[in-house]
């Protein structure tokens, strides 16, 4: 049950992009697709899901221990650096089109805040490695929907006629709060 509630609360109530406001940036500027949206949503998902294992790992076994919890930032950055390049390498030999697909996005992740952000959440909420692996992809799943979700209406927001001061940015910035003023119906189902 506690998994359940651990995903619920990721996807929908406590939404890293909508609610918590982490990973606005490819939020904003990835979503014009829905397709750049998917291949976007995918190289976090494994990023964020590899990159909080190793984490919690260092963090439980390293930092902890040796009481040097205050490189904690930094350490965990340097951590997510590495495996964007490990996995951009990884891929790059063994699934040539997989890169093709998704090299665009991988260089991206690594200044995406809400990697790093799951990861010192994590440790602050006082997870074990398995509630730690269930919140990421959790995170990741929320991540993805929202992208996706906004993504679908920003494609159909190019095919309307808008006003001129409403078109680009403002438009999207509008369609982003209300979207995000609809996941705030969810709160309240989960603590």
């Amino acid at each position: 049950m506690t998994y359940i509630l651990i995903f619920i609360s990721a996807v929908f109530v406590n939404n890293i992009v909508l609610s918590q406001f982490l990973g606005i940036c490819p939020f904003l500027g990835v979503s014009k697709k829905i397709d750049t949206a998917l291949g976007m949503s995918a190289a976090v998902a494994f990023v964020m899901t590899i990159a909080t294992v190793f984490t919690y790992i260092i963090q439980e076994y390293v930092l902890e221990p040796f009481n040097i919890g205050f490189l904690q930032t930094i350490t965990f950055i340097l951590i997510i650096a590495a495996l964007v390049q490990m996995v951009e390498i990884i891929l790059k030999k063994v699934s040539p089109p997989l890169y093709q697909a998704l090299g665009v996005f991988l260089p991206l992740i690594t200044t995406n805040c809400a990697i790093l952000g799951v990861a010192i959440l994590v440790i602050q909420k006082d997870f074990n490695l398995l509630q730690s692996v269930v919140f990421a992809i959790s995170t990741a799943v929320g991540f993805g929907l929202a992208l996706i979700l906004f993504a679908g209406i920003r494609e159909q927001l190019s095919m309307v006629k808008l006003p001129k001061g409403m078109e680009g940015t403002p438009i999207s910035l509008l369609t982003a709060g209300l979207l995000a003023m609809a996941f705030m119906g969810f709160a309240g189902i989960v603590k």
